[in-house]
């Protein structure tokens, strides 16, 4: 499950699109976005599932202190991904342990209260760097690469890898 805080259409609608893209190829079952409600990245990502599988869901919300609290009653651990945080590699094992994560990934300057709030603050890097990129690699260090290869059910396309060119499989009728 990933939370998107901060959500602005005109300025963050590309790096929120890519945020939801990402989670769905890295396994996520959901992306909640916190901010404006933008019908278009909802469509992106229907778009996406109808063709390459059923992948993640994304839903809009008005509040993150609502929806983290509501994670939290359902048994989900808070994981804020921070430059300020935790080095990855130091705590990747006890949060590969966790049944049910919620990974909150900022986009507008995030208020201290999440950083309070959350059970633990994980750096990808200790410098400032794309939230792209931090939930890309977070979720493939959990998942220790295995979700690289997989496949959604109901797919339209696949991909065959190849060393040159490309091959794009068609499915059913």
């Amino acid at each position: 499950m990933v939370l998107r805080y901060g959500h602005r259409h005109v300025r963050d609608y590309r790096v929120t699109s890519h945020c939801c893209l990402v989670a769905r190829a890295f396994g996520a079952s959901t992306i909640e976005v916190i901010g404006e409600k933008d019908q278009s990245i909802i469509d992106t990502v229907d778009e996406i599932n109808g063709r390459w599988g059923d992948g993640a869901k994304v839903a809009f919300h008005d509040d993150w202190k609502n929806r983290l609290e509501h994670y939290k009653k359902n048994g989900f651990t808070p994981v804020h991904l921070t430059m300020y945080g935790v080095p990855i590699r130091d705590i990747e094992e006890e949060l590969a342990g966790k049944e049910k994560l919620l990974v909150i990934v900022g986009s507008q300057k995030v208020e201290r209260e999440v950083y309070e709030k959350a059970d633990y603050n994980v750096s990808i890097t200790l410098q400032p760097h794309s939230e792209i990129a931090a939930l890309a690699v977070f979720m493939d260090r959990l998942q220790k690469g295995e979700e690289l290869t997989g496949t959604f059910s109901g797919a339209k396309i696949g991909v065959e890898p190849a060393r040159k060119g490309k091959i794009v499989r068609r499915f059913g009728g």
